[in-house]
């Protein structure tokens, strides 16, 4: 078992919690006190983003994020040394984020063995479709880690596809789009989740873009395994600054706490 398949069978309820955050936004240090924080306030699993120039998949919110840390001169390097200063405080599973060409100009067994070498659980490359992952996969399963896959609400052929190779936990992406805070979430999750548990019963899913009150959390764990929270995070630590651990913290643990109860 993986530690991200860990991470889901470790949360109270089989249920995680799952917030991201970009690696460097606002610095690198305030980013190892946030992930040490959340975890200590619930978080089962912790998406990192290394920042890259053009993040498709992220709405303003995200790429501004993006932008910052990247004018701050965050590299690849730097997020996996800071990830090794976390490993000496706290163990929780950790997934990093990010897209192709990031983990192309690194090497991508290079990158996989650094992830792996820090005791990381694997990477999510919204960037790279389902047809292409193999480039990534086999080199990351090669060092114990998943590639994970993200499912969207299209054809019930394609999720069902997605999910038979699928490895780690299943993204399922609540709304066509780019990411960012929703008001309402109206997709149909649990006929998504219905259909990867019917090609794999053991797999978890976990639902992201567009979760940000502990009530959305709620409803979307009660029928998934987890809720992912990125853009209403980030948002708080692109407004509060160097000031963001406290309150991101004490928003983590509410909504921890909404998932661990569904």
């Amino acid at each position: 078992m993986s530690c991200i398949a860990d991470a889901f069978a470790a949360s109270p309820n089989g249920k995680a919690f799952i917030p991201f955050i970009t690696a460097g936004d606002p610095t690198l240090e305030v980013t190892e006190r946030l992930v040490v924080g959340m975890a200590d306030a619930g978080a089962d699993l912790i998406e990192l983003g290394i920042p890259f120039s053009d993040p498709t998949a992220e709405g303003p919110v995200i790429q501004d994020a993006n932008l910052r840390a990247l004018k701050g001169g965050v590299t690849t390097d730097d997020v996996f040394a800071m990830v090794a200063r976390v490993r000496q405080r706290c163990d929780v599973p950790l997934v990093i984020m990010t897209y192709a060409n990031v983990v192309f100009s690194y090497g991508i067994e290079r990158f996989a063995a650094r992830q792996a070498e820090l005791g990381m659980g694997g990477v999510i490359l919204p960037d790279v479709p389902h047809e292409e992952k193999e480039e990534f996969d086999v080199p990351f399963s090669a060092a114990g880690l998943d590639v994970v896959s993200l499912i969207a609400p299209t054809s019930h052929e394609r999720i069902r596809q997605i999910a038979r190779d699928a490895k780690g936990f299943v993204y399922c992406v609540s709304s066509l789009g780019v990411t960012g805070v929703r008001s309402q979430i109206t997709t149909d999750i649990a006929g998504m989740v219905r259909l990867v548990k019917a090609e794999r019963p053991d797999l978890p899913c976990a639902v992201g873009f567009g979760i940000s009150t502990p009530e959305q959390a709620a409803r979307m764990a009660a029928v998934s395994d987890g809720a992912i929270v990125g853009s209403a995070i980030v948002r708080m630590i692109g407004e509060l600054g160097e000031a963001c651990v406290e309150p991101v913290c004490d928003y983590v643990r509410q909504m921890a706490a909404a998932v661990h109860g569904a």
